[in-house]
């Protein structure tokens, strides 16, 4: 019987892995910069005698991509946006977790997601990490009443100060807020309607930036507001600079989710499931919180036992309550939408 047909607690697999050499000693992983970070993956690596390999890629078409051009096999992990789970699903890229085993009982109820996770009653996916995609600003250099409002972004106040997160679910949900749409009621009839508003914030930027990009630029003074921010781009920065900040606007927010699944044909099942059950661990969840490359909430509510009170009030733990209730979740495009959607967006690029 090969490791793929049985299940062995954590002990008995780092034994076996750790006394059986050529065993399982790698496993690969396509995930976000957050999971790159050493104090996050070496105490797994340790644990269990092996090797991470990690490949980082940003947006899930990206990651969807990779894994339509490997072989078999050639992954083992996936990190990907909560709300696309359904599609790596689809494409026969998720393998079913046998949800028994999973660690969501401590939990944020919000932060089960299990719309998101599940496809037709079984479990492809777990939430490990959450945050809002809103405005980060630095509030030495701008009115911070004014970052509580998205119509100041586009009055000419700003102009050339603004920078734009480089993700068009995000920001196109962001705009929709602005112009009264739900996230959830964004189609291919009223996506239109979001052009102008889109161009006049391109119009009124600076730049157009991915995660280091942006964090960098806010923190040089490049530029003072980011579009799309949030505290998973200032909380990595507030040790050096305490005027970085970020708020949820008036006309609302998005929260951004993320999910970590086992691939699809993994070889080496029993020990990807081993690293999903690591990140959403209480241990995991505040390495993953804290990660060097950005910061954000755990899904895993335990995981505020192993954070100081200075990494929770960085992370506004108790003001989740409230935050929650004002933000919106992702667009959800059909595929049809989604391609509209990224036309527009790129068609924004391009100005």
């Amino acid at each position: 019987m090969t490791m793929a047909h049985i299940r062995l607690p954590a002990t008995s697999l780092a034994l076996l892995l750790a006394a059986t050499p050529g065993l399982a000693q790698e496993l690969n992983a396509l995930v976000w910069c957050d999971h790159t970070d050493p104090a996050l993956i070496e105490p797994f690596e340790q644990q269990f005698g092996v090797k991470v390999n990690l490949k980082e890629y940003e947006g899930t078409a990206a990651g969807l991509a990779i894994l339509e051009q490997s072989q078999p096999g050639d992954w083992d992990v996936l990190v990907i946006d909560a709300v696309d789970v359904g599609r790596a699903v689809e494409g026969g890229h998720l393998a079913e977790l046998p949800a028994d085993k999973l660690q969501t009982a401590d939990f944020f109820p919000e932060l089960v997601m299990a719309e998101n996770n599940m496809v037709d009653g079984k479990t492809y996916a777990v939430t490990e990490k959450f945050g809002y995609n809103t405005i980060s600003y630095d509030k030495s250099k701008v009115d911070p009443a004014d970052m509580e409002d998205m119509a100041t972004l586009t009055s000419g106040k700003y102009d050339g100060r603004i920078g734009i997160y480089d993700y068009y679910l995000p920001v196109l949900g962001l705009v929709a807020l602005g112009q009264g749409i739900n996230t959830a009621d964004i189609t291919a009839d009223n996506l239109g309607a979001l052009k102008d508003p889109l161009m006049a914030l391109r119009a009124a930027s600076k730049q157009v930036a991915d995660v280091v990009s942006a964090q960098t630029a806010l923190a040089t003074g490049e530029v003072d507001i980011i579009v799309g921010g949030g505290e998973w781009l200032t909380a990595v920065l507030a040790g050096e600079n305490a005027n970085l900040d970020w708020t949820i606007p008036k006309q609302g927010g998005l929260r951004w989710a993320q999910s970590i699944g086992v691939v699809a044909g993994s070889t080496q099942p029993d020990l990807a499931l081993e690293f999903v059950n690591y990140i959403t661990s209480p241990e995991g969840q505040a390495r993953l919180a804290t990660s060097s490359c950005y910061w954000g909430m755990p899904a895993n509510a335990k995981a505020g036992d192993a954070l100081t009170p200075e990494q929770k009030a960085v992370l506004r733990w108790d003001q989740q309550p409230e935050f929650l209730a004002r933000a919106q979740l992702y667009p959800i495009p059909d595929a049809a939408l989604d391609t509209a959607m990224q036309d527009l967006w790129t068609e924004m690029l391009a100005q």
